[in-house]
């Protein structure tokens, strides 16, 4: 996955872990609603909800008004869907690509989001190794107490 961030510079483009390659390059990159579907995952209903809330950015409309998804939208799509993985509430979401589209100016606050957002997950990730602890505890006592009733 590639993300991308438009500053008063360019564009950014911060490398995370390539899960899809683009079916397209760039340029030749116009995808229909249906297929970033089946690239993505995402149901058609999905799709225009995040652009009627506003976490999607604009989406390129063909002549006859059709969507026509771009390789940034799908690297957009991939990074929305790393962020619902973190239990990131869509309130934040959509409030961290308003940020984005203010420009450079909000870096700080959207740092911050991000921040908050891997506490979180940091937090999680211990609670899941406590839990992950005590159900390898009880597998062992279960594989245990198995085979002595086994008279292994």
């Amino acid at each position: 996955m590639t993300v991308m961030e438009s500053t008063s510079a360019g564009t950014d483009t911060l490398a995370a872990s390539a899960s899809k390659a683009h079916p397209r390059p760039d340029g030749q990159d116009r995808y229909t609603i249906s297929e970033v579907v089946a690239h993505s995952g995402l149901t058609a209903h999905t799709l225009r909800w995040y652009e009627r809330i506003g976490l999607m950015p604009h989406v390129d409309r063909s002549n006859t008004g059709q969507r026509r998804f771009s390789n940034r939208d799908l690297d957009w799509l991939s990074f929305v869907g790393k962020l619902r993985l973190t239990g990131m509430p869509v309130a934040h979401m959509v409030r961290y690509a308003e940020l984005l589209r203010e420009g450079d100016h909000t870096f700080a606050e959207r740092q911050e989001l991000l921040e908050a957002t891997r506490r979180d997950v940091k937090t999680r990730i211990a609670e899941l190794q406590g839990t992950l602890a005590v159900l390898d505890y009880k597998i062992d006592f279960y594989g245990g107490a198995r085979a002595a009733s086994e008279g292994v």
